[in-house]
């Protein structure tokens, strides 16, 4: 595969550098010692990371923020074409972008992320790319979080920080890495890695592909491209349209080569025993909860044991893994409510992460300093085409919650269409569930949760957007109140 990324010493400038995606990129370059810089529009604490790591940071993008690549030369000749930046962007990046139209006027080579990715992919001679609709942040950050517990000191570049690194990325000494490969834009079809896993296929970016056999097709030109394909044929798409080389599911009766039976879902975690091609290899202690997370565990078991690893060692290390930020991440509890964050915006997300937190009402174990008793799901929709199109499918996603709060969508850049906002969903909802709520802005939310949660509520954030920003205020609100209100 010929990619005209320059890996050799030439800078890379980064627009948008603060970006989950982005910023995992931009630490791996500095890892490596090449100049990085980056601008975003607001600095955060993985800007401040990289920033110790040499990369040089603008708050805001603004086109004067290339002048510091000339300002660099004193010559009267002006900068040379060759020391010109490299200038990565990501999709969220406008053509109308002030800085990136003057990356333009430069002259600078611009690329999107994909190829940046696709270019270090090709570098390893035993990179994973984690693919698939859901599930690929969990999936590629506990297959980082193992490799790297086992001693093989992997590379990482996913969108999601692991609780036990501590971090979205990190430079690895040896020929492994773990990459989490992202369909939304389509640029998956770029990666040629050594080995692929597909979690499952689903359409979930109707901004990009205008059907699901559009999406069908970009998972079968990755799954082509991939020398090894690890699939999961629990989903009925990826079973009928990729041919993995190894595959998984959690129902032993589907004759994938590793699958799990004596399943035991608990409010702290899942007991399994795992089966290779049909033979007991042991037990799977996984503090994670749901099926969904098993399945994402059993999927690091089929490439670690294709890797030669013992199941032994894969299980210890599995079962230490703790999560990634913003997967049922807990933040903290008052007045016997907890809070916790999940970055669930699809309709199956929203379902397995509700079942999950279900686990913790009806189990006699709970992850939490209190044990919930109702669950509270509040909602923050992620773009106007998602919506749209999942709508119905929405609408009967929250039926493990007992209060639904909605509320309007975070358009993402998006057009609103007419006719279409939070309060058009809350009302689909209400055709399937009995308790549901509209709040139109984020203070609405606000003021509904600290006027209604009570003690034994597990307020569930879900959603791609700004709603967790509200919860440090409202715990800290409710920390203030002297008796929870009924409602």
């Amino acid at each position: 595969m010929i990619n005209s990324v320059d890996l050799s010493g030439r800078p890379f400038h980064f627009i948008g550098i603060g970006g989950i995606g982005m910023s995992a990129l931009a630490q791996v370059l500095a890892g490596r010692n090449l100049p990085v810089s980056g601008s975003d529009l607001r600095l955060n604490h993985i800007t401040h990371r990289l920033e110790q790591l040499g990369a040089h940071i603008f708050e805001g993008q603004f086109a004067q923020n290339l002048d510091f690549f000339c300002l660099q030369r004193s010559d009267a000749q002006g900068i040379a074409p060759q020391t010109l930046p490299q200038v990565i962007c990501s999709t969220a990046i406008s053509n109308a972008n002030a800085e990136y139209q003057a990356a333009l006027d430069l002259g600078c080579p611009i690329f999107h992320r994909s190829d940046l990715l696709a270019a270090l992919i090709a570098e390893y001679s035993h990179s994973i790319a984690v693919a698939g609709t859901h599930g690929k942040t969990t999936t590629s950050a506990l297959m980082s979080h193992t490799l790297h517990a086992l001693g093989l000191d992997p590379t990482v570049i996913i969108g999601g920080e692991i609780q036990s690194l501590g971090t979205n990325a990190r430079l690895g000494h040896s020929e492994y890495l773990v990459a989490e490969a992202d369909e939304s834009d389509g640029s998956l079809v770029k990666f040629h890695p050594y080995l692929g896993i597909v979690t499952n296929i689903e359409l979930d970016h109707p901004d990009h592909y205008n059907s699901l056999e559009k999406v069908i097709e970009t998972f079968q030109t990755f799954g082509a491209q991939c020398k090894i394909l690890v699939g999961c044929l629990d989903s009925p798409c990826l079973a009928q349209h990729l041919s993995p080389t190894l595959t998984y599911s959690l129902d032993p009766d589907r004759g994938a080569h590793y699958s799990v039976s004596q399943v035991d879902y608990q409010g702290n975690g899942t007991i399994a025993k795992i089966l290779e091609n049909g033979t007991v290899l042991g037990t799977l202690k996984l503090k994670l909860l749901g099926s969904h997370n098993l399945s994402n565990a059993l999927a690091v078991i089929a490439v670690g044991r294709h890797l030669g690893l013992p199941f032994s060692d894969l299980a210890e290390a599995i079962g230490e893994f703790e999560g990634t930020k913003r997967r049922f991440e807990y933040r903290g509890h008052t007045q016997g409510i907890v809070f916790v964050d999940d970055y669930a915006h699809h309709p199956s997300e929203i379902q397995v992460t509700l079942a999950a937190a279900r686990l913790q009402v009806n189990t006699d174990t709970t992850t939490f300093p209190v044990k919930p008793s109702r669950i509270v799901a509040i909602f923050q929709p992620h773009r106007y085409s998602r919506t749209q199109a999942l709508l119905i499918d929405f609408a009967q996603s929250f039926g493990d919650a007992d209060v639904v709060l909605i509320s309007d969508i975070y358009g993402a850049g998006e057009a609103r269409p007419e006719n279409l906002d939070g309060s058009a969903l809350a009302n689909q909802i209400a055709q399937y569930h009995p308790q549901v709520q509209y709040c139109a802005s984020l203070e609405a939310v606000s003021a509904w949760l600290c006027n209604h949660l009570r003690s034994g509520d597990l307020a569930l954030f879900l959603g791609a957007g700004n709603l967790n920003q509200i919860i440090p205020p409202v715990l800290q609100q409710l920390q203030s109140r002297p008796q929870p209100t009924l409602g």
